[in-house]
């Protein structure tokens, strides 16, 4: 696998931070969580990894945290600006003993400016990057994709991408470096395409929802079939629109393809309305017209171009999404699904790795500087 032997440390958090340490784990790294004791089990993307449970307010603790990453690649630091420098675990700290470390800082708003201290959420930093303005519909307000954009896109992936640059670099310079990644401009940097193609013509210049990406347009939205399902149309170019067309029965003199958006957009809702999803799909699969169904996450992994590509994993009656992109030689392989480790699963495990003795491990554990789950082994 593309990352075997890479040691990585994960500061318990939720969404962008578990996400980019399950990319990694994906990919071949060994990830340590870092929980909290007495934390709640959260993290539905903690399969693959490990856990140990620390008092980092101890100085045993910090110690713990200091070992564990003196012999570790890469940190995950999803705390807000400045808690790790108060607990003495910051990245001039820890890279201070270990030169090779590189520390992955993911916050909402970047460690300078003056949001830099402000709590937030992907609401706010989507909002904050421009990109938020223009998703929904017209006449309505801004709607955001739920926690995906950001979280998980301008966060947890833009993270994981930052540190395996820092690899790259490391295995040319043997020295780590500190990755600031900030979800504002993760957001803004993952709509690159939309801040550079505003002058583009027919694209943008009108309000939200009445462009020809954003639902303004018939040939890109989605519409409902006679068993309340969708079907996602996408019929930009003049020659799959032409095909289209071909599909519904129309001529392009009937429905032209720039003229009477609104129009146009109802004629399309009402032949759409008419026949079921699978009764379109069997008119529209396997031709140029652009249009696909919408499914739920169930029924995408029950489809069959995602069965033979084995886009996902079902599990136990859960669905589970397969790493990608696939590599040739050194693919992916779905940690991500199963059990979720629970906070201070491993913590004896891990403890011994460290080569503390089995007193000095029950000594820690009596006095509170680490704590071992009871679904797991003791000692």
């Amino acid at each position: 696998m593309a990352l075997k032997g890479i040691k990585v440390l994960e500061l318990a958090g939720l969404a962008p931070g578990p996400f980019c340490g399950m990319i990694l784990a994906d990919f071949g790294a060994t990830v340590i969580r870092v929980d909290k004791i007495g934390a709640p089990a959260f993290d539905c993307l903690g399969c693959g990894k490990r856990s140990i449970a620390l008092n980092l307010k101890s100085k045993k603790g910090v110690d713990i945290f200091k070992k564990l990453s003196n012999q570790s690649d890469v940190v995950i630091d999803t705390y807000r600006k400045g808690v790790m420098e108060k607990l003495k675990i910051g990245p001039k700290d820890l890279m201070a003993t270990n030169k090779k470390l590189i520390y992955a800082r993911l916050t909402g708003y970047g460690q300078e400016g003056s949001y830099a201290d402000m709590a937030g959420h992907d609401i706010n930093y989507l909002g904050l990057s421009g990109v938020l303005s223009l998703l929904g519909r017209y006449n309505e307000k801004p709607t955001p994709p739920v926690n995906l954009a950001a979280d998980f896109g301008g966060g947890g992936l833009t993270c994981a991408f930052g540190i395996v640059l820092a690899l790259y670099e490391r295995s040319k310079s043997n020295v780590g470096q500190v990755i600031d990644t900030s979800m504002v401009e993760g957001s803004a940097y993952l709509g690159s395409w939309l801040f550079r193609s505003q002058k583009l013509l027919n694209l943008w210049g009108n309000p939200r929802g009445k462009n020809i990406l954003d639902t303004g347009s018939h040939f890109y939205d989605t519409y409902e079939t006679k068993d309340k399902q969708y079907m996602c149309v996408g019929a930009l170019e003049p020659q799959f629109y032409e095909v289209f067309l071909e599909k519904l029965g129309l001529s392009s003199d009937e429905l032209p393809q720039y003229e009477n958006f609104e129009e146009s957009s109802q004629r399309v809702a009402e032949i759409f309305r008419t026949k079921t999803q699978a009764e379109w799909c069997a008119i529209f699969d396997g031709t140029d017209a652009c249009v696909t169904p919408l499914l739920s996450l169930r029924d995408a992994a029950s489809h069959s171009h995602n069965r033979q590509r084995r886009t996902f994993t079902t599990l136990e009656n859960e669905v589970f999404p397969n790493p990608a992109p696939r590599l040739s030689r050194t693919p992916g392989i779905p940690v991500g699904a199963g059990r979720n480790v629970q906070p201070g699963e491993n913590t004896v495990e891990i403890l011994r790795e460290l080569e503390f003795r089995p007193d000095e491990i029950n000594d820690i554990l009596s006095n509170g500087f680490a704590q071992q789950a009871e679904t797991a082994s003791k000692l």
